[in-house]
């Protein structure tokens, strides 16, 4: 069964990139106004995009003017971010892991996880991180987090999806609480940033599509969870839209020995 190949992490989101380049939420320039203030934060800085995936955070980055090495293991969304940064002489592809990067030694600045790290093995990441980043260096962990109660739409699309989604609460990033990141930083700053996005039926469901725990197109529940979430859309759009409400959540720190 397809599943059980999409349960390991490398490969969950193989056959989801077309719907992740194309709905999934971009992240806000602010947060870089905030490290230059907090960590003095410049285009110098050489970074290291840990599970960077389509490339996403790594343009926000390659456009500041830094450095990126953007580390991804799945084969297609790293072909995905090469096809749409390679062309900048400051991005650079490369297939490997947080726990083995195969970047060099204290090469970096800044490293970012964003949208990753709950895929992480945190103790194995830890030393790798230590080995790749420069003394005194900084590590970035950032989440685009849907508001679930802010509105009646977000909490019936999160009850939507903890009733039909294959193993939502599983790999749900929110599993990333204090305790795991006090295991990973010691002491560490957090910033935050609300923002929304408007969604048409298709946008919604195109959301959906790219997160690894909606039902792939072989699952024997893939139509009737489609079905049953353009129900959800119809219930709750205005103006043949629906709302998507996200607070930027930035957690940012160094490894203490």
């Amino acid at each position: 069964m397809a599943d059980s190949h999409e349960r390991r992490p490398t490969h969950r989101f193989s056959r989801r990139v077309a719907d992740y380049v194309r709905f999934r939420p971009h992240y806000p320039p602010e947060l870089l106004a905030w490290l230059r203030d907090t960590i003095d934060f410049t285009r110098d800085w050489r970074v290291a995009d840990i599970g960077s995936g389509t490339g996403i955070f790594s343009r926000l980055l390659v456009e500041n003017g830094n450095h990126v090495d953007a580390v991804e293991p799945n084969d297609a969304m790293r072909a995905e971010a090469e096809a749409a940064l390679g062309s900048h002489a400051n991005f650079a592809s490369i297939d490997g892991t947080a726990e083995a990067t195969t970047l060099l030694d204290h090469t970096f600045d800044l490293i970012t996880a964003a949208q990753a790290f709950h895929w992480f093995d945190v103790a194995a990441t830890r030393r790798e991180f230590r080995r790749i980043l420069k003394p005194g260096g900084h590590v970035l962990i950032v989440f685009n987090t849907r508001c679930h109660g802010a509105s009646h739409f977000m909490r019936a699309y999160d009850e939507f999806l903890r009733a039909n989604a294959v193993d939502y609460e599983r790999v749900d990033h929110r599993l990333v609480h204090e305790g795991r990141l006090q295991e990973f930083f010691g002491e560490y700053r957090e910033w935050r940033w609300n923002f929304s996005v408007f969604h048409d039926a298709d946008g919604l469901l195109g959301l959906s599509a790219s997160s690894s725990y909606a039902p792939a197109p072989d699952h024997p529940r893939h139509h009737e969870f489609y079905r049953a979430l353009r129900e959800l859309f119809d219930a709750h759009q205005r103006d043949g839209r629906v709302e998507v409400l996200y607070e930027t959540e930035a957690f940012r720190g160094r490894i203490a020995d």
